[in-house]
């Protein structure tokens, strides 16, 4: 009888599967208790609210996020693109940092510094050679407007050229609650300078077909790219 009343209070459930995000990023194993100057890849908490951002674009705007392509010109072969967003007035190619701290630098600076006492390599000239490999794929496009997006977490602070938080640059350094809001703020302000012609949807439709077509998404080549990266210091993807 004993017996009988003690199994009532055993549990029945089985152990829940982990569910896995919606993108395919390349997870990387390693310790837990990581720097904190350390930044993370996608499918963690930053980029899930980069994503959020992102769905509230305009109708008519595509995106794409964890995009990797051939580059001769990197050191591993590849270019790992965080995001690409394709609006009538242009491309917004976008890089994600998650750092703590205080981030100093300007754009001539080819190494920035995370609460003075770390390096990181300048995130818009990491970006620049985003934005070549992606123009590379698509040649009909090189007239395009090309934005150079860096999105940072808000445990961060920026003490960085107040230039690249000014709205008339095409570089723009921008905390992650913020994307959506500066990426549609800053295609109001092309669609008034007028001065390059708009993209039509049949374009962005082909930008984003062109694209999808060269992502690489070969679990062993992703991660080898980021093994060889992080072999290299920081990742000058």
């Amino acid at each position: 009888m004993f017996q009988k009343i003690m199994s009532l209070f055993k549990s029945t459930d089985k152990p829940k599967k982990k569910q896995t995000g919606h993108t395919n990023k390349t997870k990387t194993s390693g310790n837990s208790t990581k720097p904190k100057v350390q930044p993370t890849r996608i499918g963690e908490l930053g980029e899930h609210k980069i994503n959020i951002q992102l769905d509230q674009l305009p109708k008519g705007c595509k995106y794409l996020s964890d995009l990797m392509v051939a580059n001769s010109k990197s050191r591993t072969g590849y270019s790992q693109i965080d995001h690409v967003v394709i609006t009538p007035q242009g491309l917004f190619v976008i890089e994600t940092k998650n750092y703590t701290g205080e981030i100093k630098g300007t754009r001539e600076n080819k190494s920035w510094t995370v609460s003075n006492r770390y390096k990181m390599y300048n995130p818009f000239l990491q970006n620049y050679g985003h934005i070549q490999s992606v123009k590379s794929l698509l040649p009909d496009y090189q007239k395009t407007r090309y934005i150079s997006l860096v999105s940072f977490t808000m445990r961060c602070r920026f003490s960085v050229d107040p230039e690249l938080r000014k709205i008339q640059s095409d570089e723009l350094i921008v905390y992650d609650v913020e994307l959506s809001e500066y990426i549609q703020r800053k295609m109001n302000r092309i669609q008034a300078e007028k001065k390059e012609s708009d993209l039509a949807e049949s374009d962005i439709q082909r930008i984003y077909q062109s694209l999808i077509e060269a992502n690489i998404t070969d679990p062993k080549i992703r991660a080898d790219h980021v093994e060889r990266a992080g072999s290299m210091g920081n990742s000058k993807k």
